[in-house]
């Protein structure tokens, strides 16, 4: 296994056991009306974002599948709606139940997302020469932000 294959199986531990943390911990899901709000929008980025990229949206390591690069919906906003669907997700949850573990658990999430969107990023060049300069016009998780 390549070192990049590990070190994206590790960003996504981070994530899972965040949020497997943020679960236990009940600091997850909030009765406050603006996490409910920006939890339901960040749960209907990612699906949106996995029925725009079809069935081979999900692995456990960073590994660019056959299909061609996906560009439309969501993907024409941000270059990483799933992961930035997490984060909105999470960090809605934490902010309404803000402690230092849940604050830990969340800097998991993101350390793990920014691993996994980096090395896809890397890989994503190597096969789509396209994506450098969709890369240079779409940005990675907020729309002409970030």
């Amino acid at each position: 296994m390549s070192a990049e294959r590990a070190l994206s199986k590790a960003g996504f531990i981070l994530m899972a056991g965040g949020v497997g943390g943020l679960l236990l911990l009940r600091s997850l899901f909030s009765p406050n009306p603006l996490a409910i709000a920006v939890q339901a929008a960040s749960f209907a980025l990612m699906v949106w974002a996995r029925v725009t990229f079809g069935r081979r949206s999900f692995h456990a390591a960073a590994d660019p599948t056959e299909g061609g690069l996906v560009t439309t919906g969501p993907y024409a906003l941000v270059r990483h709606p799933i992961y930035a669907a997490v984060c909105f997700f999470v960090a809605a949850g934490v902010l309404a139940n803000l402690s230092l573990p849940s604050a830990a658990l969340a800097l998991a999430v993101f350390v793990g997302a920014g691993v996994r969107m980096r090395l896809e990023e890397r890989l994503l060049v190597l096969r789509y020469p396209e994506y450098a300069a969709y890369a240079a016009r779409v940005k990675r998780v907020i729309p002409h932000v970030l």
